[in-house]
């Protein structure tokens, strides 16, 4: 398990640069597996270095896609795949250990296209409001062919907070998470909007 200050989501890349013992030991016993993958929790409270942090009850299992050795770290390339939800954390040795269990996957119906279609739209006007700020992904970020993979990278690709990202992650349907997504999107463009300075007289 590697607990972080941000979310990971289905179907989206994350990139990690281990340094700590305890997560270099954790990809070392990841590697000897064929298909390696590990858990993706947020903090809620603490910090990841050192440890001592309290943690969310969900989560994303992260599939390792690259790993590349520097001189004083590691990096890993990870994809997120599916949700779970912690039963129990186990004793660290040396790094976090918990027992889950994977949630069910969202299901796909064309007769959510209007909603997709709305959703898109939303989160595609706020990243153009947000461009110029960086750190956010461009508007005309290319989606997945796959409708439900599409949709959690709408998610993923909101510019919002980690507590209304996990309020995305926790949902239990592909209508729930694209009304919540579509919201949040709205909330933020309105939130910057507001921000901006009127424009002066011409």
């Amino acid at each position: 398990m590697f607990p972080l200050g941000s979310v990971l989501f289905p179907h989206m890349p994350m990139a990690l640069r281990l340094f700590e013992p305890r997560y270099l030991k954790m990809l070392g016993d990841l590697l000897e597996d064929p298909r390696p993958e590990f858990g993706v929790v947020l903090i809620e409270r603490g910090h990841e270095v050192g440890g001592g942090d309290q943690r969310f009850e969900i989560g994303t299992m992260a599939q390792v896609l690259e790993v590349d050795a520097q001189q004083d770290f590691m990096g890993l390339v990870a994809r997120g795949s599916t949700r779970f939800s912690v039963r129990t954390w186990l004793p660290e040795d040396p790094y976090p250990v918990a027992d889950v269990e994977p949630l069910p996957p969202l299901e796909w119906s064309d007769s959510l296209l209007p909603l997709r279609t709305e959703t898109e739209g939303a989160v595609r006007k706020t990243l153009s409001l947000t461009s110029e700020f960086g750190d956010t992904w461009p508007a005309e970020v290319e989606l997945s062919q796959d409708p439900i993979a599409a949709c959690w990278q709408l998610a993923g690709v909101t510019p919002v907070g980690a507590l209304d990202q996990i309020a995305m992650l926790k949902a239990t349907s592909t209508e729930e998470l694209l009304t919540l997504t579509a919201g949040f999107a709205r909330d933020a463009a309105e939130t910057i909007s507001m921000g901006w300075p009127d424009t002066p007289d011409q």
